[in-house]
């Protein structure tokens, strides 16, 4: 099994090279931005089977192991320009960039073998609807009484009417 070096995850400084992954020789081991990060850079182990993400934020070092089964699929993201091949997670945090390229026949090529690889769907992030809202926790439901949810309501029972008649008696 080849390993790709680390530097041809990201760009070094000053270099003119794109990010470009071959899903072929997996595994592979990169660097990626992060905005959370501390130096703004987190390291992406890439298997066939898993993701291993390692990161340091504030001081504290860690690493967040994830299925590949566990990401939704893989999405072709960007504008006419630059698009991105990325692999995406639930949490947007989590979504991995696989290809960076400007040739549109380039990236389709790409996302049917990584879409395959991964046995992932292909994503379309331009038809993609947002997920709705969460029904948020009722805080006042548990302060009423429970008694008040099981009456019925209405009348409780048909009151007998008499007509014509001169007096009522009570009886008990």
């Amino acid at each position: 099994m080849r390993r790709q070096t680390a530097t041809s995850g990201i760009a070094p400084a000053g270099s003119s090279r794109s990010l470009r992954l071959d899903p072929l020789s997996l595994p592979v081991r990169f660097d990626a931005h992060d905005p959370r990060a501390d130096g703004y850079v987190r390291q992406i182990e890439l298997h066939r089977e898993r993701v291993v993400l390692h990161r340091a934020v504030r001081g504290m070092r860690m690493a967040i192991n994830v299925r590949v089964s566990d990401f939704i699929g893989v999405a072709l993201r960007g504008n006419d320009e630059a698009q991105t091949l990325v692999l995406v997670h639930r949490d947007p945090s989590l979504s991995i960039p696989l290809l960076v390229s400007a040739d549109g026949d380039e990236l389709v090529e790409a996302w049917a073998i990584w879409s395959e690889l991964f046995a992932l769907p292909q994503l379309d992030e331009g038809a993609r609807k947002p997920t709705p809202r969460r029904r948020r926790a009722n805080a006042i439901r548990d302060r009423r009484p429970k008694f008040l949810m099981r009456r019925r309501t209405g009348v409780a029972r048909e009151l007998s009417v008499h007509r014509d008649e001169r007096e009522i008696i009570a009886r008990s």
